[in-house]
């Protein structure tokens, strides 16, 4: 992708402006940014998605000024009648499930896999919505069926309702009011206040982006190193040799403590480490997600190589990424493989260049069912 290029879904700008004037900053409508839009399912096929109980979903009505919120599995008769107002269907990761939709999705792909997370779509009967909130990440909102008004305003301090079941704005000040038409687009950055009313039968998607917070990291690549410690002989134990005898034996032993600061330093000596683990962690499918092995494939390089729309796969300098799992590359494996995570496909004469190593691991991929041959 040219970043220079203007684009029709970012209302004629390019990403580089795009990102430079309104990522992280300010809100962009665009009117038309996906003209003639189509849903990638019908609202019958997104309530049986709700049904399913691999699929995140949840009901949000309101009756009068109380909130309710029900999480899926959700079958058709857990939902209201259609003709009754102010409730929101929402399912998550409808990418993961539906083609159509992990090909909307791509189309967000200007920002990088590790940051862009799922498509969730929403049915809303008329006044439908979930209520004025702000979201801890990047959102697009893309109008596919009916009208929704947006009412939009930079949230400082935010503080919520208590006691609500939703984290729902305390107070709003909306700066912003917009009616969007299918094909319409809403970006906001986050920590904008935000309250989408349905006006009529209505359906959106929502374009979210994962904003991992420090603790959220320093949690994974604590059990990603952890997980990496090769466990032999080898390590060194602690001795205490000159030790003496205590009045105090509840008391940690200062020396340890030391032993202790050491062996973490030890663990988390080498960058890569750190990289791994944090490459392994973005990389995991949700939890809800499972594959279909493939059971005997076709040996690897007869055509084109296609990830599967669940699998994550991403590379770093050393590593090359995919559902969890790490792997050395260099040289002309790299380059390939680097090429089926950027495009999500590989052709066949690429496949044959890549070592017998390399090829027997891409020969797994296929039989776990976490890549398609075509």
């Amino acid at each position: 992708m040219d970043l220079r290029s203007s684009l029709q879904l970012l209302g004629g700008l390019s990403v580089a402006q795009f990102m430079r004037r309104h990522w992280q900053r300010r809100p962009l409508l665009v009117r038309q940014a996906w003209p003639g839009v189509r849903a990638p399912v019908t609202r019958q096929q997104l309530f049986a998605l709700a049904a399913d109980d691999g699929v995140e979903s949840r009901l949000v009505s309101r009756t009068g000024g109380a909130w309710a919120v029900r999480p899926g599995p959700l079958p058709r008769r857990a939902l209201p009648p259609l003709g009754r107002g102010a409730w929101t269907l929402l399912v998550q990761g409808v990418d993961l499930h539906v083609e159509a939709a992990h090909q909307l999705l791509r189309a967000f792909r200007f920002v990088p896999d590790a940051r862009l997370d799922d498509l969730m779509i929403s049915f809303a009967s008329d006044g439908g919505g979930v209520g004025a909130h702000v979201d801890a990440y990047d959102v697009f909102l893309l109008q596919l069926d009916g009208q929704r008004r947006w009412r939009v305003g930079r949230a400082k301090n935010a503080r919520f309702v208590e006691g609500a079941p939703l984290k729902l704005l305390r107070r709003f000040e909306p700066t912003h009011e917009w009616l969007l038409e299918p094909g319409d687009m809403l970006y906001l950055p986050p920590q904008w206040g935000h309250d989408g009313v349905a006006v009529g039968p209505c359906m959106t998607a929502s374009i979210g982006f994962r904003a991992p917070s420090t603790d959220e990291v320093a949690r994974a690549l604590l059990h990603g190193v952890a997980e990496s410690i090769d466990d032999g002989d080898a390590s060194p134990r602690y001795a205490d040799p000159r030790g003496a005898g205590t009045t105090s034996p509840g008391r940690v032993p200062p020396a340890l403590q030391d032993f202790a600061r050491a062996a973490w330093r030890r663990a988390a000596r080498s960058p890569r480490s750190l990289e791994r683990a944090l490459g392994e962690w973005l990389s995991e499918p949700k939890a809800h997600v499972w594959f279909e092995p493939a059971g005997v494939a076709a040996a690897a390089g007869a055509g084109t190589l296609v990830l599967d729309r669940r699998t994550r796969m991403l590379y770093d300098a050393h590593h090359i990424y995919i559902n969890g799992e790490s792997f050395v590359a260099a040289g002309r494996d790299a380059q390939c493989l680097r090429r089926l995570a950027d495009a999500r496909q590989l052709g066949g004469a690429e496949v044959r260049r890549l070592s017998r190593a390399a090829r027997d691991t891409v020969q797994q991929w296929l039989s776990s069912g976490w890549i398609h041959e075509r």
